[in-house]
């Protein structure tokens, strides 16, 4: 008998499983978990409008703005397990960091609700 193969979960459907485990766990805090749309394809027209309405490169997927251990909010950058971090997510992780934002990357739903649950509790 041969082992069913799974497709690995894209990061949009870790993200959307994340976003569904917080708002169960954390409902009195759901409004204040949300998503940066500054990814995804998109005609050269609406890329345009975004960055004129201040969409920027390299930001986290996900803020949660609770102020918590000393850092201002959390930003949360999802991969898939074999991910990487482009230069300009890099940069702004940086920056993020040096205005005392915790910034962590999250490769599954486990390390999603690891880190956000370290963070609030």
């Amino acid at each position: 008998m041969r082992k069913k193969q799974t497709t690995p979960q894209s990061e949009s459907q870790i993200q959307h499983s994340c976003l569904t485990w917080f708002r169960h766990q954390y409902p009195f805090l759901s409004r204040m978990l949300f998503a940066v749309p500054n990814g995804g394809k998109r005609d050269a027209r609406t890329g345009a409008q975004m960055k004129y309405e201040g969409v920027l490169r390299g930001v986290a997927d996900l803020i949660l703005l609770i102020p918590k251990k000393g850092f201002a909010s959390l930003c949360i950058e999802m991969k898939t397990p074999k991910g990487k971090q482009r230069e300009e997510q890099i940069e702004w992780q940086r920056e993020a960091e040096k205005y005392r934002n915790k910034y962590v990357i999250c490769r599954s739903l486990q390390d999603f609700m690891n880190e956000v649950n370290s963070y609030l509790r």
